[in-house]
């Protein structure tokens, strides 16, 4: 009942704010819930509460579609272990951000995006450094007189100059010094890969190795509704496969969650030969896949 809450909650917010939402990802394993998209922004989203059950697996999916696709990836939760997600707050799992639906709603509504993060110990929230470096020096004040008035020492101010965050009872108190603010809010859309530079995921099946073959680019996923990312000069494939009847099933959903994504959506039966369209996605058998001689022949076939 908790998880349909919160999916109604993220659902309506995403309407309001006038997104395109997809169809609600109800096959598992499944490491995303939503994707959603306004404009030159899409949103892959992961609606857990918990934000602790979203595991190291299911953020790699995460942060791989949200790469590809020049998307972010967002996690929307009501808790966070035995405490509730605060409103204004942001959380972070693997990288990812994580907030509840009300904060999705100041940010995507209301256009107030919020100023504090959780970490452990309490709650931060960033200084902008140059602007605190001004403000100091026009009242002709050291780095050990802002030290001795704030109570911390002369070296953390510099590292507060510096771009370090700081605890919000701190940042208060620099605010009321000065009578000007020095917090930066922080953009929810503003995402930087947790995972880069490491090994990624291996081809599931030897199957689709033929789309290798052919010259295309492959991304291997763990647990999202589709199993492959797979890419030539610029075009986008969602892909699936297993047995004609299983990627039959799927064939909805990833052919919806390509119009949303306009990208091109894939699945092949590896169990027999087929080629025919259901709705949005093309199902092709593996015996046909080998016939194919390159990327530029499948690429046709989607028209």
């Amino acid at each position: 009942m908790v998880q349909d809450r919160l999916f109604q909650k993220a659902i309506s917010v995403l309407l309001i704010a006038g997104f395109e939402v997809s169809e609600r990802c109800a096959i598992r394993p499944r490491s995303f819930d939503l994707i959603a998209k306004k404009g030159n922004l899409l949103l892959i989203i992961k609606v857990s509460s918990p934000i602790d059950n979203v595991s190291e697996e299911i953020a790699r999916d995460l942060d791989l579609i949200a790469g590809h696709l020049e998307g972010s990836p967002l996690i929307i939760g009501g808790r966070a272990r035995d405490t509730d997600l605060e409103r204004g707050a942001v959380y972070l799992r693997y990288g990812i951000i994580a907030i509840n639906p009300e904060t999705l709603y100041d940010y995507l509504v209301d256009g107030i995006p919020p100023l504090v993060y959780a970490s452990p110990g309490g709650l931060y929230v960033n200084i902008n450094g140059d602007v605190l470096r001004g403000l100091r020096e026009q009242r002709n004040m050291s780095l050990g007189d802002l030290g001795a008035v704030l109570g911390v020492s002369r070296r953390t101010i510099s590292k507060y100059e510096s771009g370090m965050g700081t605890t919000l009872e701190i940042a208060i108190k620099i605010e009321e010094v000065f009578d000007s603010g020095v917090i930066e809010s922080i953009d929810l859309l503003k995402y930087t890969s947790h995972f880069a530079g490491k090994p990624q995921e291996r081809l599931p099946v030897q199957a689709l190795a033929v789309l290798e073959q052919i010259g295309l680019e492959l991304h291997a996923l763990r647990r999202a509704p589709f199993q492959v990312l797979a890419t030539f000069q610029g075009e986008m494939i969602l892909t699936g496969y297993g047995t004609a009847e299983k990627v039959v099933k799927r064939a909805g959903l990833i052919g919806n969650l390509s119009a949303i994504t306009h990208t091109h959506a894939m699945c092949v039966a590896i169990d027999g030969p087929i080629r025919k369209k259901v709705g949005q996605t093309l199902i092709i058998g593996e015996e046909e896949l080998h016939a194919i001689e390159d990327g530029e022949e499948l690429i046709e076939l989607f028209d």
